[in-house]
């Protein structure tokens, strides 16, 4: 078993905008000696919002909208993925991959037993997230969407994703909080270090720097084959209620991709487009939640 990390609970006090209450599971099946954190904000009957994030963020990317969906009437769950947040890290960056962050999502689904769920997803939150109803459409009754993409492998990677992997492998030792406030520069200098706040050096940054290296690149990588599986089912299949968040201001998933993913998604209806957002979306939570919450009603 490879060395995990736990990054100490010291570094998550006072963080600005988050006073929500730490969750844990540490029995989730298959992933024996792995602890994940969870938000778990709202009434336990209510319908759930279910907020998957992305790299190199952790659940504090949604702050901004988790008041706003609890008032309308959601249940979030909010988890870490392994590697990031709360949750344990394994120091390989091998242990990273396709497979082993969406399986570890799937069984935290059921060791809640999830149901009357809303997909709420940005960047990996919808590589991995958007191939899991496919697999339990009894448990999925919508989607808000944000940008991201599928992970099907039968496409070019655009120049700005191979730019970002790019540089992110050159620097093994993101700095996450400097990254987080070149793309939303109305972070305060406190919110940008609780992005830091997982982090205490590099070798909690195995999952961080994993992410860019598995997008699929040709029809065999992993998670291909499932993510266009997932591709069809949302395209014909799909009957939930959607709506489509764009920051307009992204250079890697922003408006040509998203309205690739609009196509691919059966009865999408028109996006809110928020001009001054980018890749980070949940940062102007207040005005994607604005536009989105009336078509998930």
């Amino acid at each position: 078993m490879t060395t995990v990390l736990r990054t100490p609970d010291t570094r998550f006090h006072d963080l600005p905008g988050y006073p929500f209450a730490a969750n844990y599971c540490d029995d989730l099946a298959g992933y024996a000696g792995l602890r994940m954190h969870y938000l778990d904000e709202g009434t336990k009957n209510a319908r759930v919002a279910l907020c998957l994030h992305g790299q190199p963020t952790w659940s504090y990317l949604y702050r901004k909208m988790i008041p706003g969906l609890v008032s309308s009437g959601y249940r979030v769950i909010a988890p870490d993925m392994f590697g990031f947040g709360r949750s344990d890290k394994p120091v390989d960056d091998a242990v990273y991959t396709f497979d082993f962050h969406r399986d570890s999502l799937v069984a935290l689904i059921r060791a809640l037993d999830l149901h009357r769920v809303t997909l709420v997803c940005q960047d990996w939150g919808g590589l991995l997230g958007l191939t899991i109803p496919p697999d339990m459409p009894d448990r999925f009754e919508g989607l808000l969407i944000m940008n991201t993409m599928f992970a099907t492998g039968d496409r070019p990677l655009t120049k700005g994703f191979l730019d970002w992997r790019a540089w992110n492998n050159a620097n093994p030792d993101m700095a996450v909080g400097k990254l987080l406030s070149r793309a939303c520069p109305q972070l305060s200098s406190a919110e940008a270090a609780a992005y830091d706040a997982p982090f205490p050096d590099a070798t909690y940054k195995a999952g961080v720097r994993r992410f860019p290296n598995l997008v699929p690149d040709h029809p065999d990588a992993g998670g291909a084959a499932m993510s266009r599986k997932a591709r069809e089912w949302w395209r014909t299949e799909w009957s939930g209620r959607t709506a489509m968040v764009i920051g307009m201001s992204d250079p890697v998933l922003g408006p040509t991709v998203m309205a690739d993913m609009r196509r691919a998604i059966r009865n999408c209806p028109e996006p809110v487009e928020l001009a001054v957002a980018g890749h980070f979306v949940q940062e102007w939570g207040e005005d994607a939640l604005r536009g989105a919450l009336p078509q998930l009603s």
